[in-house]
Parts: structure tokens; sequence; C-alpha cells
């Protein structure tokens, strides 16, 4: 990230605070009303290490918390997709839940705050001191104007290339670091009778593609696809898609039936070599009973050794809280040592703050650590971070056009007409 606009929006940040602190708007920093009162939160956190993770910081909240009800709003849908749409009701009708999760990035700011359905939360972040713990990289992306908008629980790397060691040991593959590695270990694997590839439904379609541009693209051009800055209509990114296409023709003929759970659990089980998923997969693996690097090892998606795609989740205060005190209640939980301690070693991720313990995470974990603090970071698509909900339907909208008809000049027009319509390219 560029240190002087961070420096800049760090300042504008701290003035906004000061004024907080001398009677200005923002969460309410107390504990709730003696006799409690209740507190909804939704969330997409209905399975696997997901669930567990959550149920791991709500049982921290009861402790802290034990006069104030807890409803858990769960909804399932693999990446939040029926989860948004059910919130996106209830926002129009006038029935916000107090708090909701949301990812960083433009699909908080591009989504929420441009619709005036979240509130700031400067004065929380004073009285918690998250500024001094909360990393560099995110605070921009959850801020506009001088105001903090969310509270980020955890930081998931997107571009995993999930294996099973065994089935590459057996048919003497390497565990790929480029496309065309990736290709050839795949054209081993399938010629001799074993499924290469593992994947899902749409959405981890959309997860898959992201992966394959940042790949194919590098970093740096993978990045311009957001600011305009790469052309989406150039010859490089009809590269990027064929890769995508010529992937498909390794992956299973029954995805769309299949769950990101499903899917991994074909690795773990030894019947698919490779999965691409986010590393909440980890905490799915742990909850199986998995051992890593025997039942499953990881290496970066290929084409991306040393860049970090990124997605945070994080939690809002809803303008029109029905209790908003109870909502701060569990806000202070989410960015607590504690409450992230208790989460992210469960859900598959590492925590948002910097000053967790890293003897509490696994051995992949540790690793996500260690990458996150020296790899180059770009965000994700599908999990919110580098285009606006419009934005990402369109091209979750062509993508599944393109599944249909494999038709690979269409969807680059697809795509460019996309960025035209929501994106930067105007």
């Amino acid at each position: 990230m560029n240190k002087k606009l961070f420096a800049l929006l760090s300042t504008l940040i701290l003035a906004s605070l000061a004024l907080a602190a001398c009677g200005g708007g923002g969460a309410a920093t107390q504990a709730p009303a003696a006799g409690g009162g209740k507190v909804e939160v939704f969330s997409w956190w209905t399975g696997g290490g997901e669930a567990a993770g959550l149920e791991a910081m709500i049982k921290v909240f009861n402790e802290k918390y034990p006069d104030v009800e807890f409803i858990n709003a769960a909804v399932a849908g693999g990446a939040g997709t029926n989860a948004r749409a059910v919130l996106a009701t209830r926002l129009q009708a006038g029935d916000p839940p107090d708090s909701w999760q949301g990812h960083a990035g433009q699909e908080l700011i591009g989504t929420y705050v441009a619709g005036g359905q979240i509130e700031p939360l400067n004065e929380l972040y004073e009285a918690e001191g998250w500024l001094a713990v909360m990393p560099e990289t995110l605070i921009p992306l959850i801020s506009q104007d001088g105001n903090i908008y969310s509270v980020p629980v955890n930081i998931h790397r997107a571009n995993v290339l999930w294996y099973n060691p065994g089935i590459l040991e057996a048919n003497g593959v390497e565990v790929p670091s480029t496309m065309d590695e990736w290709f050839a270990a795949m054209d081993t694997l399938k010629a001799a009778g074993v499924q290469p590839l593992a994947l899902g439904e749409q959405w981890t379609k959309l997860h898959l593609l992201e992966t394959v541009l940042l790949g194919t693209l590098g970093a740096d051009a993978y990045n311009g696809l957001w600011d305009g800055s790469t052309d989406w209509g150039s010859a490089e990114v009809k590269t990027a898609i064929d890769n995508f296409a010529k992937v498909l023709t390794y992956a299973n003929t029954d995805s769309a039936s299949l769950s990101w759970q499903d899917a991994a659990q074909l690795v773990v089980n030894g019947d698919a070599a490779f999965n691409v998923m986010g590393d909440w997969a980890a905490g799915y693996f742990i909850e199986l009973g998995k051992t890593a690097n025997t039942d499953y090892g990881w290496a970066p998606t290929p084409g991306s050794v040393g860049v970090f795609q990124f997605l945070s989740d994080s939690f809002v205060l809803a303008v029109g809280a029905p209790d908003p005190e109870a909502a701060t209640s569990w806000l202070k939980i989410a960015g607590s040592k504690e409450g992230q301690e208790a989460f992210n070693p469960v859900k598959g991720s590492i925590c948002a703050r910097t000053d967790c313990d890293k003897t509490l995470f696994g051995e992949y974990l540790q690793s996500a650590m260690a990458d996150w603090s020296s790899n180059k970071v770009v965000g994700s698509l599908t999990h919110g971070v580098v285009a606006n909900d419009s934005w990402k339907t369109e091209i979750d909208t062509a993508l599944g056009l393109f599944v249909s008809d494999g038709n690979v000049d269409t969807f680059q027009t697809a795509l460019v007409a996309a960025c035209t319509s929501s994106g930067p390219c105007k």
C-alpha cells in the first residue's frame, strides 16, 4: 500500500476519532444496560469450521455478556450468495439485523456505506484501541471520508491450491507452481485415470476464475482489472480466459451439484488430486479429522507464488439497529484478542489483529501468517474486496453463460461490458 496514502488516511481517521471523543456521532461504546437486551447477528456461517468458529466466538460473547440474548441469524449458502439476498430484502423492508457479516472492500463501501445502511464506528475504535492492532492494509478498505465502518475478524487467503499428497506421489507428479506445470500435471493424472480437479457449484467457479486471472496476468495486471489500467478486452485477458476454459476441462462433471465442502472432501478422501478453494478449507479438514501434509497439502495457486489474494470478514452496526448497545457489545468481542483467538483457529483463518498468539494456530495457518506478512497482497473478486456487488453480479452472470456455452469471445465481450457498466472502464 502507498505509505503516503495510508498516512493521509490515518490522519483523517485520527482526526475524526478526536472529534468523536468530544461528542460526535458513531457507535455507542458503553456496555448494555442492566437487564441485558438481545442482539441479532446475521451471517452465512452454517457449516464446517465456519459454524464452529462462530460458535466459539459466541461462547466468548455469552461469557462476557450473559444477560444479552444472542440470536444467530445465519443463512446457508456458499460464500454468502443466499444470505446477502435475504439481507438485501430485509434492508429494503426496513428490518435490519443489529449486525451482519460483510467483506472488507467494495462489498462494504460500495454497497452498505453507499446505501447509508451502516453506522461509523470511530468511537468504538478509539475506546478499544484497535487502530494500534489492525493491519495497515485493512483500515482503508473499511473506511470512507474519515469514518471506519466495520470490525474485521479475520484474514483469509483465496489463492490456495489444495492437493492430495498420496495421489501426487503415486503418479510422479510434483506440486505445480505455474499454469503450464499445472496443465502438465493434470494431463498426467487424467491419463492415469485419476480425477485431476474437484470443483463445486457456481460461486466456486468464480473463485477459480479469479485465481486463474491472477496466475495468468500477474499481480500488477490483475490489480489493473479493478482500477481500469488493464484492458478487459486485451489479448492477455483472452489468454487468461483460455486458461480458465482449459482448467474447466479437468473438473468433475457433477460440479453444479456439489458444495465447496463436497468438492474439498473429494481431495482428502483420495477421489481427486486438486481443489482450488480459500483457506477456510483448512478448518473444514481439521473438523474432518484430517492431518496436514498427509491427507492434504497446499500451495499458492499456479502462477501466484509470492502473492496473497486476500479477503476479510467483518461485522457492522446497522443504521436503525433494534438494540445498538447489544450490537456494540458484539462488535467489541468480534474485535477483541480473545474473540479472534477463539474464532480463527477453528474457522481456518488468521486474526485480523496483529497481536494474536501464533501458537494457537495449526501448521497451515502459521504458514499463512508468514505469507500475509511478506507476500504482495491483492484482493479477491468473489469475496468482495475489488468489486462492488453490482459489478460482481454482472461478472458472475457472464460466467454462468460461459460455463454453459464455452464461448470465450462472448465471455470476454461480456466482461468488457460489465466493467463499462459497473466498473472503472468508462
